[in-house]
């Protein structure tokens, strides 16, 4: 019951508390009194001068009825307040809504959840009003405090837990929209404010019992899902946050998010750290989302050291950010995106290799393997977000990629890029060259360039066919992979995929255009490092059936893309050089390998023959394959990369029918205006300073009979043999002056046709070999002259 005062002395007292005490009806339960708030709001508006005594007696008598729990005269004074607030709006209500906030925390700080919704609901009507001039005084670390205590309630009844929570929400909401709207608005984005409002949205956010994975941006909730889903609700509450944050303030509002997600173990699993780093890319400001980009990294640095999974949940993260930000703008952090991803890349490589190490070591226990299992998710994270991002940047910002991607990858003669393998050990290099060969694999992924040159400049191509990269038959497939995400631009490779004899090629629709001057000044710039990359990855003894595939797919794509006459000629010269390479077997390579280049060089030379459409040609390619289908089908692919294919003993013996032969060849070019003169000159490698000093074998002994021009021009009869036995007619031969004579006339004229026919390229190459083997044999001998 009010407190009731006598006639007399209801007279003296002021009017403003004559007519507030009238609102109050003799039994609560009957509300507010009507009439007499009407003529309580009209004195209000009439002599806005009182409007500040009547607050204050309105929380003297509020602050009263809460001390003595009538909860009904409370419900009464706050509606008064609420229609007082709504229908002023002069320069005079400042006083009266400090005294309106004040009754607002008394119930706030009140322990009966009805009197904490009810001091919610009047906050945030309060919160939607539009004040003509803004508060500089005024501050709301309590409400934020408090309203953040209340979206972490405990309270034991399930229903009263919610509706505080939902309460909480709400309020957190009101002050973000009235400290927003307000001028002062950069106090609410100050990190001890943000460090409460985040993780009590994220708190509520994180009872959602079924995350959305949309790949999109997922649908706006219904009225009905907010007021009774807390979890929806803080998600709208905490888009709304994210929508107001500008660029100053961007870093405030997310990095309470990484200490939430820290705090609460969340990397691992991680689907609630994607759904919230979803909902924060899909709110912010498209031109921010560079900032969000940068703290995922600054944050993937900080944890550098925890647990595989732990990175790899970061790293997802960080990949769905990428993905979305990459629709958009995505600022000045792409090469240091990549230039962090590798950083991680190469700790994951060393952190494998250091449990390899110790687990040789004896030191291995069972969690090792698991642990490694872990490095690997980590690794292939980093390359999916790294291809993901590539795929998605403009052509010119993705050779830059390409080019420093590749400056990472350690091989001889780039070691001021590379990244830091020191302590990695062969086996760790190994494993940083094929990550990040993969991920130029998927960067490259899509590419279309006008022009080769453009896709395979110089600084690019030679580390990219280094021997270096030729050590592993997995290296080599990432290398030639990637050539061919970079030749095909008329998307011809899926119509080659499989290494087969092709009955019509017109029926595959092969799309080509003429080959342009470009292409053409590089054909005849690279061209031969090119040939002699096939050459040599068609002869190392680890090569699988797709090595061979690919193989196969890199001289149809160079047919396609980049071959004119003269090109074609090369590769048909190249071709016959891995036939003949097969035969004679230097390399002592084991009999499938040996088969498998004859039916590597069999389905080329049928794809080539119709590619050109010479009638000749394909009618000796034709009749070769079908002699072969006859006698030995394990020359062709269709029977050698079968399963338990039967392999003959030796090459020697066979007909000379079952090979393609250079005369016949030439012969049916001749007759359609090809120049075929180069078809009589073998074919014979660069070899380059690296070949010396890799830990590969030498590729000069590999190649040291055919870089003596005079030795591939005489023919194998007139060749006396290294071994031959020293015999009186041997002697006598030597002595005969006139045979000698003839010999050397006989050399002499095979040396000038050479030079007249042979390649400029192919004498330069031969020609710097041996200059190069002289040079080591003049220091080998200055070395022993010394000692």
């Amino acid at each position: 019951m009010p407190t009731r005062v006598c006639c007399c002395c209801s007279a003296l007292r002021p009017r403003y508390k004559r007519l507030v005490d009238n609102i109050f009806p003799e039994d609560p339960k009957d509300g507010l009194v009507k009439a007499d708030m009407e003529k309580l709001t009209f004195y209000a508006v009439s002599a806005p001068e009182k409007l500040d005594r009547i607050g204050s007696y309105l929380a003297e008598r509020l602050s009263r009825d809460v001390v003595r729990h009538r909860s009904g005269y409370v419900l009464i004074a706050m509606e008064a307040l609420d229609q007082l607030l709504m229908a002023c709006h002069s320069q005079s209500i400042k006083p009266f809504v400090e005294s309106f906030l004040h009754m607002v925390a008394k119930l706030l700080e009140s322990g009966e959840p009805k009197l904490q919704v009810l001091g919610t609901n009047s906050f945030v009507k309060f919160a939607n009003i539009e004040e003509d001039t803004p508060s500089y005084h005024r501050r709301y670390d309590f409400f934020v405090s408090r309203f953040s205590a209340m979206c972490h309630s405990c309270h034991s009844d399930p229903e009263i837990r919610t509706e505080i929570r939902i309460a909480g929400i709400r309020g957190i909401q009101g002050v973000v929209r009235k400290t927003v709207n307000d001028e002062l608005r950069a106090t609410i984005w100050e990190p001890q404010h943000m460090d409460k409002i985040v993780p009590s949205l994220l708190f509520n956010m994180q009872k959602i019992e079924e995350v959305d994975s949309r790949i999109g941006p997922p649908s706006p909730p219904s009225a009905a899902d907010k007021e009774e889903n807390p979890a929806v609700l803080a998600e709208s509450c905490f888009r709304e946050l994210l929508g107001r944050a500008t660029f100053g303030n961007m870093n405030n509002a997310v990095r309470p998010v990484f200490a939430h997600l820290d705090h609460h173990k969340l990397w691992d699993p991680n689907e609630f750290a994607v759904h919230c780093f979803k909902v924060i890319m899909y709110s912010i400001q498209a031109q921010y989302s560079h900032h969000v980009i940068q703290e995922i990294l600054g944050h993937l640095d900080a944890r550098k050291k925890d647990s595989p999974r732990v990175r790899a949940g970061i790293i997802q993260v960080l990949l769905e950010a990428v993905a979305i930000a990459a629709k958009g703008s995505i600022g000045p952090t792409v090469l240091e995106v990549f230039n962090t991803l590798l950083k991680h890349l190469r700790f994951s490589v060393e952190f494998e290799a250091n449990d390899v190490q110790r687990g040789s070591a004896g030191s291995a226990n069972l969690s090792t393997g698991s642990k490694d299992n872990d490095e690997k998710i980590v690794q292939n994270a980093i390359i999916q977000t790294i291809g993901f991002f590539g795929s998605n940047l403009p052509d010119y910002q993705r050779s830059e990629i390409m080019m420093f991607i590749m400056g990472k990858v350690p091989v001889f003669g780039t070691s001021t890029h590379t990244l830091d393998v020191s302590q990695l050990g062969d086996l760790g290099t190994r494993r940083i060259q094929i990550m990040l060969l993969r991920s130029l694999l998927m960067v490259t992924s899509g590419y279309k360039a006008k022009t080769i040159v453009t896709a395979l400049p110089g600084s690019f191509l030679d580390p990219l066919l280094s021997p270096s990269l030729m050590e592993d038959y997995e290296l080599r497939q990432l290398v030639l992979e990637v050539m061919h995400n970079l030749m095909d631009r008329h998307d011809n490779r899926a119509k080659l995929r499989g290494i087969r004899i092709i009955p019509d090629v017109a029926d595959l629709k092969i799309k080509r255009e003429k080959i342009c001057r470009q292409d053409a000044s590089f054909m005849k710039k690279n061209g031969q490092q090119l040939y002699r990359h096939i050459y040599l990855g068609c002869k190392e003894e680890d090569n699988v059936q797709k090595n061979y595939e690919l193989l196969y797919t890199s001289l149809a794509l160079m047919t396609i893309e980049l071959a004119n006459e003269e090109v074609v000629i090369d590769l048909i010269r190249l071709a016959i050089a891995l036939q003949d390479s097969a035969i004679i077997n230097e390399d002592s390579l084991p009999m499938f390998h040996r088969c498998g280049i004859m039916a590597l060089v069999a389905a080329y030379l049928n794809f080539v023959s119709q590619m050109i459409a010479v009638p000749a040609f394909c009618q000796h390619v034709t009749k070769v394959i079908e002699i072969r289908t006859m006698e030995a089908p394990y020359f062709l692919p269709e029977h050698i990369f079968r399963d338990k294919c039967m392999l003959p003993k030796s090459l020697e013996k066979h007909d000379k029918n079952l090979y393609f032969l250079t005369n016949k060849i030439a012969e049916s070019l001749g007759g359609s205006g090809y120049s075929v003169e180069r078809l009589s000159a073998p074919y014979v490698p660069q070899v380059t300073d690296e070949d010396r000093l890799s830990r590969r074998k030498s590729i000069v002994d590999t190649v040291s009979i055919q870089v003596d021009i005079l030795s591939n021009s005489i023919p194998s009869d007139d060749m006396v043999s290294n071994t031959e036995e020293i015999t009186f007619e041997a002697l006598k031969k030597a002595i005969d002056t006139n045979g000698m004579e003839e010999q050397e006339k006989e050399k002499r004229r095979l040396v000038i046709e050479k030079f007249q026919k042979a390649p400029f390229e192919e004498i330069a190459a031969q020609c710097e070999s041996k200059a190069n083997l002289l040079h080591d044999r003049l220091a080998q001998i200055l070395e022993l002259t010394i000692r």
